[in-house]
């Protein structure tokens, strides 16, 4: 049986020119990145070329990246950074400002702030997932330190209006971060021109190592480091750096823009056929999130008379592999708290499933996935 897969969202596989890009950093080159000898400036010199490029290509200072493990810690060093950061008033009420449609990794940290005296305001979405800039301006009649906003849900695939809220924190001068770990590598973003004082991005959803990502923290923001230690990335994420990683991730962001606008075209392409495919073949279908501003390769739709889990398992055995929600946090049987805070019914969002294209992703694929799904599903309805 051939296995098809449209769980890109989840993670991506390595492409071969990263992992031979990697491959000396692995072996010969393997010195300390912070010794003076000869080995550890040989690991510098990679390591700083790899900040250089992906500096180039996200349009920023390389003094202005900071080497995480992912995008997890990027969201955490952003919120806890930013709302105990040096020089803050001690006797002023940390206050953030995020959404209810964010991922786990920023709703969750943000919300543990609470146990540590600060104060937490989640912002609603509408029924595509979307935050309003109206909404964000009257949150901020009251001072924050901090609003966060994705870019792009890494479930329902819906676009917020990054530059607009942006501009609407910078105007009520609070810090904007936003998680864009779905976007990097996939849609267009220039920091140069984007109202954002940080960003977080993860190498493996753009076909890059796992275990590697980054954080954009614009020049003149603060923040108390998560990672204590030695002085490493400016003194604000201490740990011997992850050279190898940081190649990888600098070729696979190479890779992922050289080929960006041809890519996107065509992965949408894919994605509007799936759609328009399933639509056809099978009753019941609701597409989730918002029908043109979504990411190119997101496909989340909720099945009428369906259970969600029956039809990820009998998918999977019929050889497709995608998701019933967040890759963090599938194996939960709660409905997904994206599609109830956008107000899908309890029922239908237990019901929803996420098929994400990628760049290998054929028509192929997608043709045969529509006419599995429909079985699985007739199968599941009885």
């Amino acid at each position: 049986m051939r296995r098809i897969y449209l769980d890109y969202a989840a993670t991506t596989p390595i492409h071969p020119e990263v992992r031979a890009a990697m491959m000396p950093y692995l072996n010969d080159v393997f010195g300390n990145a912070s010794s003076v000898h000869s080995f550890g400036r040989e690991a510098r010199a990679a390591l700083d070329a790899a900040r250089d490029t992906i500096a180039s290509l996200l349009g920023c200072q390389a003094s202005e990246l900071v080497f995480t493990s992912g995008g997890s810690e990027a969201n955490n060093l952003a919120i806890f950074g930013a709302a105990f950061a040096p020089g803050r008033r001690q006797d002023a009420q940390p206050r953030v400002v995020t959404a209810a449609a964010e991922h786990h990794s920023v709703l969750n940290t943000a919300l543990a702030l609470r146990d540590l005296g600060c104060r937490v305001d989640v912002l609603p979405v509408d029924r595509y997932g979307m935050v309003s800039p109206d909404d964000l301006r009257r949150a901020l009649r009251e001072p924050a330190c901090l609003v966060s906003v994705m870019a792009a849900n890494n479930e329902v695939g819906t676009l917020q209006p990054i530059a607009e809220l942006g501009a609407v924190a910078r105007e009520h001068g609070a810090l904007f971060h936003t998680d864009a770990v779905q976007a990097v590598g996939t849609i267009p973003l220039d920091l140069g021109s984007l109202p954002v004082d940080m960003l977080s991005f993860s190498a493996h959803k753009f076909h890059g190592p796992k275990g590697m990502g980054g954080l954009f923290v614009r020049t003149g923001v603060r923040l108390r480091p998560l990672v204590i230690g030695g002085g490493q990335e400016r003194e604000r994420r201490a740990g011997t750096e992850n050279v190898a990683g940081a190649v990888g991730m600098a070729q696979a962001l190479r890779l992922a823009c050289d080929g960006m606008a041809q890519d996107e075209a065509r992965v949408a392409g894919l994605r509007d056929g799936l759609i328009s495919g399933l639509m056809e073949r099978v009753e019941g279908v609701h597409l989730n999130g918002h029908p043109t501003l979504r990411l190119p390769g997101n496909v989340n739709v909720s099945f009428d008379k369906a259970d969600g889990e029956a039809l990820l398992l009998g998918l999977d055995l019929a050889g497709v592999a995608c998701s019933s929600g967040s890759a963090c946090t599938s194996g939960a049987i709660d409905p997904s708290h994206v599609l109830l805070a956008m107000g899908v019914p309890a029922q239908l969002a237990a019901a929803a499933l996420r098929f994400s294209l990628g760049r290998p992703t054929t028509r192929e694929e997608v043709e045969q996935a529509v006419e599995i799904i429909a079985q699985v599903v007739q199968r599941v309805r009885g």
